[in-house]
């Protein structure tokens, strides 16, 4: 009886100690796995989505400048499922590499200031596995340039000044996302660059489809269609993209395009946020990773104004081959880039020909524009 009360006695130990243990690892399972535990329907978006700012930088692509700069995202009414923001961009545009121009025989030059501004709605579907956005704005872009790329100096070399209005519309999930885009430009979109080139903003189309590999890698691939620069650059392109997040906050990535006005062209870019819900629980963090929740504050893509020059704008033939620009009088004593080199012009004008502008009032069918 004894034996049989302490064996009862000692399995009732055994229980209690091992019921204790379990409570205390499950409540240390807990701890470790809050993130799981808070889904994504309990997040409070107006915790997690927070005003946040940072650095950018872009290396040259086709049509684009070597840039950084600062940029902005500003959450301007959260409500329970959505969000209506500002996003806004300042960079500081750097010169071309020597020899290299990014719009094509131009290269640029110097420093000037671009901005961005898009104003957009994001929203979450009904159990946040997707996340919707539209966007619009405006984007300004000054430019300075140089010489040609082949090293030939260019002469009368002028600055220019581009716009263009956007918009955007957006589509995340966990694993795909998708981001359709139209840029165009607005105002004076072809403007002489200098006495040989004339340089245009172009209107770009096009939809990028991105796929998360894992949390930290995301590739995309995307088909755009641009035009513009008096017809020279008009035609369709592809490209791709692979970005890695290397920490959070941080993310660098690299860009490949091809399309027939600027052949192939390889860039690269890095971004870093800062954000302000860097004291929230690490639990509450891990929750607001999740890629629908994400993007509800993430900067908007693809905002560059995008510019091509093309060779020889105003319609020129070799004098040496006894070629003609009009059917008028003669001027002698100009001067035109063409084929590499440097020719004296003769043709026939009534008009003093001052130098090539397609774009002015004036402008005769082959582009000069009179005295």
């Amino acid at each position: 009886m004894q034996r049989s009360l302490r064996l009862s006695l000692s399995l009732s130990g055994v229980a209690a100690l091992a019921l204790s243990n379990g409570a205390l690892l499950s409540a240390a399972a807990q701890d470790a796995g809050g993130a799981d535990d808070l889904g994504v329907m309990e997040i409070n978006l107006k915790d997690a989505v927070k005003f946040n700012w940072g650095f950018q930088g872009a290396l040259q692509g086709s049509g684009t400048p070597n840039q950084a700069g600062i940029g902005g995202f500003l959450p301007i009414a959260v409500g329970e499922n959505s969000v209506f923001f500002a996003d806004v961009l300042l960079n500081a545009n750097f010169a071309d590499y020597g020899g290299y121009s990014s719009i094509v025989n131009t290269e640029v030059a110097g420093t000037t200031i671009s901005t961005s501004t898009r104003l957009g709605y994001r929203w979450l579907n009904g159990d946040r596995s997707w996340m919707y956005g539209v966007n619009a704005g405006y984007d300004s872009r000054p430019m300075n340039t140089g010489n040609a790329d082949s090293g030939v100096t260019l002469y009368d070399k002028e600055s220019a000044f581009f716009q263009q209005v956007a918009a955007g519309l957006e589509a995340v999930s966990d694993t795909w996302n998708f981001n359709a885009y139209a840029l165009i430009p607005v105002g004076d979109t072809e403007q002489q660059l200098n006495r040989a080139f004339q340089g245009g903003a172009l209107d770009t189309y096009g939809l990028d489809v991105g796929y998360a590999i894992t949390p930290e890698w995301d590739a995309s691939i995307g088909y755009y269609y641009q035009s513009g620069d008096l017809g020279e650059a008009d035609g369709s392109g592809v490209q791709a993209g692979l970005d890695y997040q290397i920490a959070y906050g941080l993310t660098a990535g690299i860009n490949l395009s091809y399309d027939e006005a600027f052949e192939t062209r390889v860039s690269g870019n890095i971004e870093y946020r800062f954000g302000s819900n860097s004291a929230a629980a690490e639990t509450k963090k891990k929750a607001w990773q999740k890629p629908t929740i994400q993007a509800l504050s993430e900067s908007v893509k693809n905002r560059n104004i995008r510019v091509h020059d093309a060779a020889g704008s105003c319609k020129v033939f070799d004098p040496l081959q006894g070629g003609q620009i009009t059917n008028n009088g003669w001027v002698k004593s100009q001067t035109m880039l063409f084929n590499g080199r440097l020719h004296p012009l003769k043709y026939q004008t009534n008009t003093p020909i001052v130098h090539c502008n397609p774009g002015a009032k004036r402008a005769t069918a082959n582009g000069w524009e009179p005295a």
